[in-house]
C-alpha cells in the first residue's frame, strides 16, 4: 500500500494579490477549474495500490481543505491539524507515526499541495519506481530534468546508478538555489536535477532515520500526537508539545544526511508554481505568447500574464508584464521581477495593512462573507450561508447588526426569540444581544449585514455554541 501525504502549508506570497495568508495558492484554481489542492489529490486517487490520503494542514485552513476535498468526492484517511507551522520534517513525522500504528510498511508518497504536473501517466510510473526502491529501504526523492538554468529551485547531483533500476541514482549532493552561471553549468553537465520536494519512503524507514538524525523532532512530534485531540473529522496536535518541535525541512533533517537517499529522475512536466513568471511559463499561451485568464482585452501585447478576477482588464502595447487584478488590489510587474512580489507583501505587513491576509470574500465553514462597503463606525457585508449551516450562537460587545434577507430562508435566534424570515424581511441585533443565523432552506441563503458601532473588528465576538468547535 502507498499512502499519499498531502502537505497543505505555505503562504504563496509571491502569487499575491491572488494568494493571501487566509487563502493561499494551494486553494486557488490557477491553471484549471480545480484548485491546486484538488488537482494534487486527484492525481493520486484511484491508482493501483494507492490508499486514501493523509492531509496535514494548519488549523486556520481546516474547513477550507475539508470543503475542497468534499467537492471532488475524496474522503481522507486522516486530517492532521498543526497549531502552527514547523516545516515539512515534523509534518511528515506526524503522518508516519500515525501509519506506524496502522501499517508500518506502507510507503508514504509525500506531496506538496501546490505543485502542477502535466503528464500524469509518467508521474505514476515514477511513483511506482520510487515505491520499489522504498520497499528496499531507500528514502527516495524525485529529480526533474532541468530544461533551463532556473535559479528558483534547489538542485540534486546524482551519484552512482542504483543496481537493477531504471533512471535511479544515489544522491551525491543537494545544492542550494544557485546563481544563474552555476545553474547553467549544472544544466550543461547533465549530472544535476531540480529538487522537486516530493518523496517516497516507508513509515518505518522515515521514523528510523529521523530518530537517528533528529531525535528531538521525533520525540516532540510523538508527544504532540499522543496528546492530540480528535475534533470532528480532524486530529488536532497538542499545541504545547508541538511548540517544542524544531522547525526543519525533510531535506535538512534527513535527506542531506542519510546514507539511504536516492533520486528517481523524471520528466513529467512539473512546476512548483512559485511565481507569476512560473505560472506564465506553465500556462497555455496565445499566438503572442500571452497567458490570459478572465475578462481581458489585449492589443499589441506579447509575452505577458494577464488575469482579471472582478472586472475588465485591457493591456495595450506592452510586453513581458505580469498584470493581476482582484477586487481590492492590482499588481503590475515586469516578468523578470516576478520573484520580487514578495517585497510588496512585506511592505503591506510592515504597514499593518490587511490586503496580504485576506480577500474581500472570506470563507468560513458555514459559507462566506464579503465586505461591500465600510466607513467610520459602519460596515456592510454580504453573507452566504450554505444549506443546513449556521453561524455560532454569539454576541458582540461593541457593535449592532441589521440583517436583511436577500434570498433563501433564514432562521434567526435573537435573544429569547426565534424568527423565520424570507426575502426582503429584516431584523435588528442590539449591542450585547445573543444571536444566531441559520439557513432553514435547501438553497444558499444570502443576507446583507449592516454593522454599526465604535469597533467593527472580527475579534469582537463571544461564542456560546458552535457546530464547528471554533475557539
Amino acid at each position: 500500500m502507498i499512502v499519499p501525504v498531502i502537505l497543505c502549508g505555505g503562504s504563496g506570497s509571491r502569487l499575491w494579490p491572488l494568494s493571501r495568508a487566509l487563502f493561499p495558492k494551494q486553494f486557488l484554481p490557477l491553471l484549471t477549474e480545480r484548485t491546486m489542492l484538488q488537482e494534487t489529490v486527484l492525481r493520486v486517487s484511484g491508482g493501483d495500490g494507492i490508499g486514501a490520503p493523509i492531509v496535514v494542514s494548519n488549523e486556520e485552513h481546516r474547513f477550507l481543505v475539508a470543503e475542497q476535498l468534499r467537492e471532488i468526492g475524496v474522503a481522507p484517511a486522516a486530517h492532521i491539524l498543526e497549531p502552527f507551522g514547523r516545516n515539512t520534517a515534523p509534518a511528515v513525522a506526524a503522518a508516519a507515526l500515525m501509519l506506524l500504528e496502522r501499517d508500518p510498511d506502507a510507503a508514504l508518497l509525500v506531496l506538496p499541495s501546490d505543485h502542477m504536473i502535466r503528464d500524469i501517466d509518467a508521474f505514476r510510473d515514477c511513483v511506482a519506481r520510487a515505491r520499489a526502491l522504498a520497499e528496499r529501504g531507500s528514502l527516495v526523492t524525485f529529480g526533474l530534468r532541468p530544461d533551463e538554468p532556473n535559479t528558483g529551485y534547489g538542485y540534486i547531483r546524482r551519484g552512482a546508478a542504483v543496481t537493477g533500476t531504471q533512471q535511479a541514482f544515489a544522491v551525491a549532493e543537494f545544492v542550494e538555489k544557485p546563481d544563474r552561471a552555476r545553474a547553467a553549468d549544472y544544466v550543461a553537465s547533465g549530472q544535476y536535477f531540480w529538487n522537486s520536494g516530493m518523496f517516497v519512503f516507508t513509515a518505518r524507514r522515515y521514523v528510523e532515520e529521523l530518530q537517528a538524525l533528529r531525535p528531538d523532532i521525533v520525540s516532540a512530534t510523538r508527544r504532540a500526537m499522543a496528546k492530540g485531540v480528535p475534533d470532528l473529522d480532524f486530529l488536532r496536535l497538542d499545541a504545547e508539545a508541538f511548540s517544542a518541535c524544531p522547525s526543519e525541512s525533510i531535506d535538512y533533517a534527513v535527506m542531506e544526511r542519510t546514507r539511504s537517499a536516492c533520486v528517481v529522475t523524471a520528466d513529467f512536466g512539473w512546476s512548483d508554481i512559485g511565481s507569476w513568471a512560473a505560472l506564465w511559463s506553465f500556462g497555455d499561451k496565445d499566438a503572442g505568447g500571452n497567458v490570459v485568464r478572465g475578462d481581458v482585452y489585449l492589443d499589441a501585447t506579447s509575452g505577458s500574464y494577464v488575469r482579471a478576477e472582478s472586472r475588465l482588464v485591457a493591456a495595450v502595447g506592452v510586453d513581458d508584464l505580469i498584470i493581476v487584478e482582484t477586487d481590492d488590489a492590482v499588481l503590475v510587474a515586469r516578468k523578470d521581477r516576478a520573484q520580487d512580489v514578495k517585497q510588496a507583501v512585506e511592505h503591506l505587513k510592515s504597514s499593518q495593512r490587511d490586503e496580504h491576509v485576506s480577500h474581500r470574500r472570506v470563507f468560513r465553514p458555514w459559507g462566506y462573507y464579503e465586505c461591500i462597503d465600510e466607513g467610520e463606525r459602519f460596515q456592510v457585508k454580504r453573507l452566504m450561508i450554505k444549506p443546513g449551516a449556521k453561524i455560532s450562537l454569539q454576541l458582540h460587545r461593541r457593535r449592532a447588526e441589521h440583517w436583511v434577507v436577500v434570498s433563501g430562508r433564514a432562521r434567526i435566534t435573537r435573544g429569547e426569540q426565534e424568527l423565520l424570515l424570507g426575502p426582503n424581511q429584516s431584523t435588528y441585533i442590539e449591542v450585547g444581544q445573543k444571536h444566531r443565523l441559520e439557513n432553514a432552506g435547501a438553497e444558499p441563503l444570502f443576507v446583507i449585514e449592516v454593522q454599526s458601532g465604535d469597533y467593527l473588528g472580527e475579534d469582537d465576538i463571544v461564542r456560546f455554541a458552535d457546530d464547528y468547535r471554533r475557539r
